[in-house]
């Protein structure tokens, strides 16, 4: 018998069987004060990806992960976290999540190690799997040996280290970064965005990477660009270039923000 499969007709596994997605936003809007600060948002982001949120001061972008985050009320639209409404499923969607937030939120007099247990303590983690946890991910950001110093020891870049170790100790499916490298020093900066997008690979890990720093788009990255609230362009870095018709994304992000970056 001849083979109806052919080369556009690729074979997927049935429905009940492929990864949910990690992230799905759906018509999603929100105002203050009657301005709106996004305006019918909708993306999805799958396990493994990488997408950067790239958008000058002012874009919405904050707002976004504070309604993904639960610390505002979701009024209008529709936000799913690895298939769990984020409204009516809300502790089981945000068990799959993992933040590193753009202000810190380390507790500066207390060690490394006491502010990891206390993030492991809130997941309900037994003290054994905590350990084994904190020392894996601390070992893989070169942070082990550090583990019993105060946090404001450290300079911003091994603290953001510590968020992201913290961010990941309950194995999250998707991992928001706000901002994460703002203020930090070009070494240190680019050994954070190097080493996330490592875990992108190795662990098939989603993220949300929300930033205005173009040179932390890698070339396999999704691109969401946000401006005024509402998304300019979402698709691959080829997708975006070739739809501003640019030869660098950082002139397509000046494009697409008619040069109001900031």
């Amino acid at each position: 018998m001849k083979s109806s499969i052919t080369a556009a007709s690729p074979v997927l596994p049935p429905a009940s069987m492929q990864p949910p997605t990690a992230l799905s936003i759906d018509n999603l809007s929100f105002s203050y004060s009657g301005k709106k600060a996004l305006d019918h948002v909708s993306f999805k982001i799958m396990p493994g990806e990488c997408t950067l949120l790239l958008g000058p001061n002012g874009a919405g972008k904050s707002t976004l992960f504070s309604l993904i985050t639960r610390l505002y009320d979701t009024r209008e639209g529709h936000i799913e976290l690895c298939g769990f409404d984020i409204k009516q499923q809300t502790r089981k969607a945000l068990a799959n999540l993992g933040v590193v937030f753009q202000q810190t939120t380390l507790d500066m007099d207390l060690t490394v190690m006491q502010n990891l247990r206390y993030h492991t303590a809130l997941h309900g983690m037994n003290r054994k799997l905590a350990t084994q946890r904190i020392q894996e991910e601390l070992e893989r950001l070169s942070m082990y040996e550090r583990r019993f110093e105060k946090i404001r020891q450290l300079n911003g870049g091994h603290r953001r280290r510590v968020e992201i170790a913290r961010a990941l100790l309950h194995k999250p499916s998707l991992l928001l970064l706000d901002e994460p490298t703002v203020g930090l020093d070009m070494p240190s900066r680019f050994a954070i965005v190097e080493y996330v997008h490592q875990l992108v690979v190795d662990e098939k890990l989603a993220v949300l990477w929300a930033s205005h720093l173009i040179d932390e788009v890698y070339p396999d990255d999704h691109v969401i660009v946000l401006h005024r609230g509402t998304i300019r362009a979402n698709g691959t870095v080829n997708d975006v270039l070739q739809a501003t018709q640019s030869k660098l994304i950082k002139d397509a992000f000046y494009s697409l923000t008619q040069g109001e970056q900031s």
